[in-house]
């Protein structure tokens, strides 16, 4: 079984930074693929940004220069560092999780993007 529990979200301006991290349960973590995922309000959950347990990176167009993924798998956390925030990146982030292709979700944080 593997528990996934982020944070770091909150309320920042147009332009702002904010980092989300998401810390993992379970052994292992270092084989898991991962990845974060936001829903916005009223709209379905998007894909955000991937990263693999080779490290390989995937982005969403819509947030690529702007936002990284990155892992710490002494740590067991995956971050997400979200840079030049725009009013459309509100929405509740989530991370997942896949391992031994068990799927695992967070219960996901709250960034709001507003001034």
């Amino acid at each position: 079984q593997v528990q996934l529990v982020e944070s770091g979200g909150g309320r920042v301006q147009p332009g702002g930074s904010l980092r989300l991290s998401c810390a993992a349960s379970g052994s292992m973590f270092s084989i898991y693929s991962t990845g974060w995922y936001r829903q916005p309000p009223g709209n379905q959950r998007e894909v955000v940004a991937t990263i693999n347990a080779g490290g390989n990176t995937n982005y969403a167009d819509s947030v690529k220069g702007r936002f990284t993924i990155s892992r710490d798998n002494a740590k067991n956390t995956v971050y997400l560092q979200m840079n030049s925030l725009k009013p459309e990146d509100t929405a509740v982030y989530c991370c997942k999780a896949i391992r031994f292709g068990i799927t695992y979700w967070g219960q996901g944080t709250q960034v709001t993007v507003s001034s």
